[in-house]
């Protein structure tokens, strides 16, 4: 296949389908020997993964490039925000810390952060012969089109047409896709060359003159009608992707519950999804203490606002919940990752004002002590489980700093250790680590189910997942759905308008 050029691909709102379409394009692209990289110039998520280089980008951008078959790069994501609360967030900027912003100061920032937007956008587009370029919420947010930094205004900029996507799950898509053409100012409105229409449940038939009576009404044509694609989680990046909780979930004689605690900031909630491909496994998220029962397995996950949180779980009880289930004998087994694992502790300690001012006491269920420093640590490890050798890979992305008293021991044997990078008391059941993406290590995943079953009085039968092969099983998946349902030659054409000067 002969392909070049640059597409953006916006949406009508946040989880719309723009980073599956994304990641589609480019697995169809990778899969036809095309080069094609992602891109995303500013990305609103706490959802992050740690490039070979040490820089930290959005995770969904991370998938989008294991889509593509390459590395990811701090270019295709050069501006990331993580809310550290309702008003703040802290600004990363290739794949660094730059400063921590409100929502006033951050729009008097974008015109200093263009540049490194548009310089690592040319990057890519002079290195790969295609480039496909991810919106963010909506392209016709009227009160965010100045300064633009992802989607028409920089498509504009940089010349790049664009595709716009609707979800049909959630109903108006018509008036979604009509009202998002009809608010833009007439300079932008020309990068629209096309409409995807996403997650139909049924036959496109049942949509009637729709699509010819929108493209009729716009002059936009519709590219095509992307199915619901059942069981597809592929490194969501907004909290919208998080399932409801109702009651206990489902139990059987060979099924394991796993609560997850879902924090208000939580952070990399992608951590758990290969729990979650576990044929015996079910995963349900928790935010009270009645729906959390006395499940096999409790994962306290990560948080960009471990205080605030930690805060949050006395406050709603959930706090007491955990020390009631770890002292109870029962044989729930209590998973916590980054800042869950520092909210274990006996101590934070925050003087240099990352988080909070101060020394705040911890749940005092490990006996460690973490302490905030105004350096990131963004790195990814490897090594392996002591005791059992399994191979371990994953990466850290945290402020804080873990010592550990002696009664901690160590859960892993990494590479260069510089701290205690996670802590194994086997005898209570509490596994603590720093490492994000350690889930998605199949021996170890299956080691840890193993012992939760056991602990409970459990049958238990491992399955033989290999959650990298799902992973790519997905992505080829959406690739298909792409290339039957949508009008590539006609998408093409459009990403061709797109081809550097």
């Amino acid at each position: 296949m002969s392909v070049s050029g640059a597409l953006m691909v916006c949406g009508t709102s946040s989880h719309s389908g723009k980073s599956l379409l994304v990641a589609g394009l480019c697995r169809l692209l990778a899969r036809s020997g095309v080069s094609v990289a992602p891109f995303k110039g500013q990305n609103m998520s706490l959802n992050s993964v740690v490039t070979a280089e040490g820089a930290e980008i959005g995770r969904a951008q991370g998938a989008q490039a294991a889509a593509a078959g390459i590395e990811p790069e701090a270019v295709m994501n050069p501006v990331l925000l993580k809310p550290t609360s309702d008003r703040r967030s802290q600004v990363i900027v290739m794949g660094r810390p730059w400063d921590v912003l409100d929502a006033a100061d951050y729009q008097r920032a974008k015109p200093e952060l263009r540049e490194a937007v548009l310089g690592a956008l040319r990057s890519l587009r002079e290195r790969f012969e295609v480039v496909i370029l991810e919106g963010a919420g909506s392209p016709a947010e009227i009160n965010l089109l100045d300064g633009d930094l992802v989607n028409l205004g920089l498509a504009a900029e940089a010349r790049v047409p664009a595709v716009v996507v609707g979800d049909i799950e959630r109903g108006g898509v018509f008036a979604h896709l009509f009202g998002t053409v009809g608010l833009l100012p007439p300079e932008l409105r020309w990068q629209v060359r096309g409409f995807v229409i996403n997650k139909l449940h049924g036959g496109p038939e049942l949509l009637g003159s729709g699509p010819s009576e929108l493209t009729r009404r716009t002059g936009v044509p519709v590219l095509g009608v992307l199915p619901w694609l059942e069981g597809i989680a592929i490194d969501a990046e907004d909290s919208l992707a998080l399932g409801a909780t109702v009651g206990a979930g489902p139990r059987g004689d060979e099924i394991l519950d796993v609560a997850v605690l879902r924090l208000p900031r939580i952070s990399n909630f992608t951590d758990v999804d290969a729990l979650g491909a576990e044929p015996g496994v079910a995963l349900r998220w928790v935010q009270h203490p009645r729906q959390l029962g006395v499940p096999d397995l409790v994962v306290l996950p990560g948080t960009k606002a471990t205080v605030a949180d930690l805060d949050w779980l006395r406050a709603n009880g959930l706090a007491e919940g955990l020390a009631a289930i770890v002292g109870s004998g029962r044989g729930t087994v209590l998973l916590a990752l980054c800042g869950g694992y520092q909210m274990l502790g006996r101590s934070i300690l925050d003087e240099e004002g990352i988080e909070s001012r101060g020394e705040t006491i911890g749940l005092g269920l490990l006996d460690v002590h973490t302490t905030f420093r105004a350096e990131k640590v963004t790195r990814r490890r490897s090594g392996a489980e002591r005791g059992s050798g399994h191979a371990v890979t994953g990466y850290e992305i945290h402020h804080g700093r873990i010592t550990t008293g002696p009664r901690a021991d160590a859960w892993f044997e990494l590479e260069s250790p510089c701290e205690l990078e996670g802590v194994a008391e086997r005898e209570r059941g509490i596994y603590a680590t720093v490492l994000h993406g350690v889930l998605e290590n199949d021996e170890l995943r299956a080691g840890l189910l193993r012992e939760v079953a056991e602990r409970r009085g459990l049958p238990w039968r491992p399955s033989a997942l290999r959650f990298a092969e799902v992973r790519q099983a997905q992505l080829d998946r959406v690739a298909d759905a792409c290339e039957r349902h949508l009008d590539l030659d006609a998408l093409w054409r459009i990403a061709a308008e797109g081809r550097l000067a």
